[in-house]
């Protein structure tokens, strides 16, 4: 039954899903699956007699931080090896590729095993031995590239993509122009959902006094942090903040904010990472602080969120190129990790000038594409189709 054969009067539809590292690669995947499951399953396929069942296993890295958010989710996991190649010593290059021997080897079995119709992959090294591993069993893939610009892994499985969806048309000169469908960013249904006022009450700010949400990312940024900190006297005086410093960060910043006075920490809101109230900080928000994951392409334009992003300077192109394009906008300001001693007057600048930050917020509005995850959902069942496992 496992590739879309008929069972117990369903047919049913096996995918296969890959990303890992970040966030950024895995929160796209969970909506896309999210997306093609409403399609076939809860709107059915035109056919009762012969309703679609769809079956989702996602196969991520070793001790990734994508196991526990796809858990979270409710998905099968699979882990495999796999190892980054560019920017290494020769010696730590060599390790890398026999993981990812390994990883194939590991990746082919589980293809076997599952006879998935199709594979999706949005990226991180892990997706390159999954990916090997189904064209050489004749499984089609579809890469979803969130960012503008592919990093090494996407780059490289992008030429073995049956079709590439990616966030903005300037990445089809990155890739195979003739596979690129352009479709946006797949953002999270579950964003959007709240009222400002609910939002605010989630966190206990109150409603007549900006907001400004820090997120660090999944993991973390320390540079962000202690410059977030070290405003936090000045900023507090003009406007509330959510500070999210990742899980990594949350002791080593609650040491260093003990001495705010009380009528300053009512202003201010720590949390070592958001799952469930990431809709009530993002619509809380008047602006926000990042570093420039592929989230910001379409995350924040569901919330016309204006934002100072920090490109994380060992990233590589993608999240310069992410800055830059939502630079273009007129959506955010980018600031060089290295000049995070502007962050304070830089976000205190943008408060003050209300119809600066009006402008930002229409522009990056202007951005939103929230049939993204529907759109990369339809290039999944059109691979199905194609090979005659869905009518």
């Amino acid at each position: 039954m496992g590739d879309g054969r008929l069972f117990s009067g369903r047919q049913w539809l096996r995918v296969v899903v890959t990303g890992g590292g970040t966030g950024g690669h895995v929160y796209p995947a969970l909506s896309i699956t999210e997306a093609l499951t409403e399609e076939l399953v809860a709107k059915g396929n035109g056919n009762e007699a012969r309703h679609t069942a769809v079956d989702f296993l996602y196969v991520g890295g070793r001790n990734g931080l994508e196991e526990g958010i796809v858990s979270h989710a409710g998905l099968k996991f699979k882990a495999v090896s796999s190892g980054a190649v560019r920017g290494k010593t020769p010696w730590q290059a060599i390790a890398a590729v026999w993981r990812v021997g390994q990883g194939y080897a590991q990746s082919k079995r589980i293809i076997e095993a599952y006879c998935p119709a199709v594979v999706l992959a949005t990226g991180g090294y892990v997706c390159v031995p999954v990916v090997l591993a189904a064209r050489a069993q004749g499984v089609p893939v579809v890469v979803c590239l969130p960012d503008v610009e592919p990093g090494w892994a996407v780059w490289l499985i992008s030429r073995l993509a049956k079709y590439i969806a990616v966030s903005t048309e300037e990445a089809r000169r990155h890739l195979p122009a003739k596979k690129v469908v352009v479709t946006g960013y797949p953002a999270r249904s579950s964003l959007g959902k709240l009222s400002r006022s609910e939002g605010r009450r989630v966190f206990g700010l109150d409603e007549g006094s900006p907001v400004v949400l820090v997120l660090g990312g999944s993991r973390g940024a320390r540079s962000i942090n202690d410059a977030v900190v070290g405003a936090l006297p000045s900023l507090l005086t003009q406007a509330q903040v959510i500070h999210v410093c990742g899980t990594g960060e949350l002791s080593r910043v609650r040491g260093q904010i003990g001495d705010l006075p009380p009528e300053l920490r009512a202003r201010y809101v720590l949390r070592p990472y958001l799952e469930d109230d990431l809709d009530a900080a993002f619509t809380s928000a008047d602006l926000c602080v990042s570093r420039a994951g592929a989230s910001v392409l379409g995350e924040y334009p569901i919330f016309g969120l204006p934002s100072v992003l920090v490109p994380y300077p060992f990233a590589g192109a993608p999240q310069e190129r992410n800055a830059d394009f939502m630079v273009r906008a007129g959506a955010a300001v980018k600031l060089a990790d290295r000049e995070l001693h502007r962050l304070a007057p830089l976000v205190e600048e943008i408060l003050r000038d209300r119809a600066r930050l009006s402008d930002m917020a229409l522009h990056c509005k202007k951005l939103a594409r929230p049939e993204a995850a529907t759109s990369v959902a339809a290039l999944l069942r059109k691979c199905a189709e194609q090979k005659g496992i869905l009518d």
